[in-house]
């Protein structure tokens, strides 16, 4: 009797468990996901294939961009460059400013959590368009002491990746005791500095990969900003590259694709490597 009683629960338990697609629901979701984003990128490259014969497709196009044989597609490059120079210093923005002010409003300052949160997902709610009315008088100042690099548009991307980056940071937060963590380093005689950097900042390793791979995507992607404020990065370049030769722009278009999923996809992998590690550890 006592053992049918046992029994009961571990069905239960394992019905619970079972609950969710099955396998076939399953398959057939991954592949409308992968159909999903597989058609346009193989539309793409087809596109950019194509010759002046229908049905006849060469490599030519991808040789003259990556020999450099060729000088008209130097402004592609400057604003590649440029974009990855803001995507390092956005990245900075970020690591150095959000990720303290989380973990001090954590440690120290619980009750501004919901007002740290509303401020950080305020610009996901606003039109790029309205941000840059209101940052046009804020550049002005930011030209003439910084000058009009394109670097400086980082300032205005370190407010635009505001939420995705916060979100990344506060769940790893939140799966963390960073309290018990911070006070048991504290009492081993660490510093705030030691508490911070050798303690906290590792079991935040996820979020901060993460945030800063959503960080990198943004910027590489972000056009309006830009365009408004007459700075040159990948997305204003493509523009004037693809009036004279759109195929060209497709190319730089998907390799911008295809780089900002091989990083998430690296992070992801780190993270479930650590994980791993962790779990055996």
């Amino acid at each position: 009797m006592s053992r049918a009683v046992e029994a009961r629960p571990a069905r239960r338990r394992a019905h619970e468990l079972r609950l969710g697609p099955g396998p076939v629901v399953r398959a057939v979701i991954w592949t409308l996901l992968g159909l999903f984003f597989l058609i346009p990128l193989f539309s793409m490259v087809e596109f950019t294939l194509r010759t002046a014969k229908p049905g006849v497709y060469n490599l030519d196009r991808w040789v003259a961009v990556f020999s450099g044989e060729t000088t008209r597609y130097d402004r592609v490059y400057q604003g590649l460059g440029n974009s990855l120079v803001l995507a390092v210093v956005t990245v900075a923005i970020v690591l150095l400013v959000l990720l303290p002010t989380i973990v001090l409003v954590e440690l120290r300052f619980p009750k501004l959590r919901r007002l740290l949160e509303a401020i950080c997902l305020l610009p996901i709610m606003i039109p790029a368009i309205v941000m840059v009315v209101g940052l046009a008088p804020t550049y002005a100042v930011v030209t003439q002491i910084f000058g009009s690099g394109a670097w400086t548009l980082a300032f205005a991307y370190g407010i635009t990746v505001l939420p995705y980056a916060y979100r990344a940071i506060q769940s790893n937060v939140a799966a963390v005791d960073m309290i018990t963590l911070s006070e048991a380093a504290r009492s081993l005689g660490a510093g705030w500095w030691t508490v911070f950097w050798r303690v906290l900042v590792p079991n935040l390793r996820r979020g901060i990969l993460a945030a800063s791979a959503l960080s990198v995507a943004v910027v590489l992607g972000e056009f309006t900003i830009a365009s408004l404020l007459s700075r040159v990065n990948l997305q204003t370049s493509l523009l004037l590259v693809s009036q004279s030769d759109p195929f060209v722009a497709v190319i730089f278009a998907l390799l911008a694709l295809v780089f900002a999923f091989i990083l998430l996809v690296v992070v992801d992998r780190l993270v479930s490597v650590r994980r791993r590690r962790t779990a055996k550890g």
